[in-house]
């Protein structure tokens, strides 16, 4: 687990997961995101960019000092880390496959993690399997596009469950 946790940072109301990113750009943005809202970001390896240093500067990402993000080494790892135990309500989890459960009905509670797939595979089917109950979707009406895109679908959840605390 590699933590750069803010030290004296106000306790986020809530987290939010990406399992395996790859765009680089979209974590970027739900990183601007997290600060802006004062959220925690969990990024679940393997990723496919590079976070260093140097990487970040390079992208112009002038806010990512300022992300408080937690990376983990796998799926597993962050269960453990977060001492999270299966079926527990802490974890709402989004599939655009689960449209009978939207969004705005999801059991948003303060410390709660939303929790998103990567770009072009999503949350694996055995995950998905295991928290089947805990999926939730954004809704979509056209057959013309296959998902939404995952830095507006994080951005869109997360404005809900901020609703939902307030």
């Amino acid at each position: 687990m590699n933590q750069t946790s803010k030290v004296g940072a106000k306790a986020p109301l809530f987290n939010i997961v990406l399992y395996t990113p790859e765009i680089p750009g979209n974590t970027g943005s739900i990183g601007r995101t997290c600060v802006a809202l004062g959220l925690r970001l969990h990024l679940i390896h393997p990723l496919g960019f590079d976070l260093s240093e140097k990487a970040v500067r390079r992208a112009g990402l002038d806010y990512w000092k300022h992300v408080d993000i937690i990376e983990h080494k796998s799926w597993e790892k962050f269960l453990e880390n977060e001492k999270i135990q299966n079926n527990n309500k802490e974890l709402i989890l989004y599939s655009r496959f689960r449209q009978d459960h939207l969004y705005y009905d999801a059991p948003y509670k303060k410390d709660c993690y939303l929790v998103f797939g990567s770009e072009t595979k999503g949350l694996p089917q055995e995950i998905m399997e295991t928290w089947q109950e805990s999926c939730y979707a954004l809704p979509t009406f056209s057959e013309h596009i296959r998902s939404l895109n995952l830095s507006n679908t994080v951005t869109a959840a997360a404005y809900e469950c901020l609703k939902h605390l307030l």
